[in-house]
């Protein structure tokens, strides 16, 4: 339906890259609150490692979203360079 109502590509793309960039700081997060919080249940260490597991959660997440941006900022720089375009920073 999203193809159906934006036409452009590159405006879907842009919408798809940006979802991906939340998906990845949420699900990273969530997996590492979880495997933390079943390891404390499991090893009775509560708080420690679920709050070592959501940290370790937090900075997978954010290391994801640099990881996406420097491939959106890279297809980009090669998009514009394709073009001609001479104004792209790299």
């Amino acid at each position: 339906m999203l193809g159906k109502l934006i036409k452009d590509r590159t405006v879907r793309e842009a919408i798809a890259s940006a979802s991906v960039i939340g998906l990845n700081l949420v699900s990273a997060t969530f997996v590492g609150l979880l495997m933390g919080w079943w390891l404390d249940r499991w090893l009775d260490t509560k708080p420690w490692l679920l709050l070592t597991f959501l940290i370790l959660g937090i900075a997978a997440g954010f290391k994801n979203v640099v990881v996406e941006v420097k491939r959106i900022q890279k297809a980009d720089a090669e998009e514009h360079e394709e073009h001609g375009d001479t104004d792209a920073k790299p």
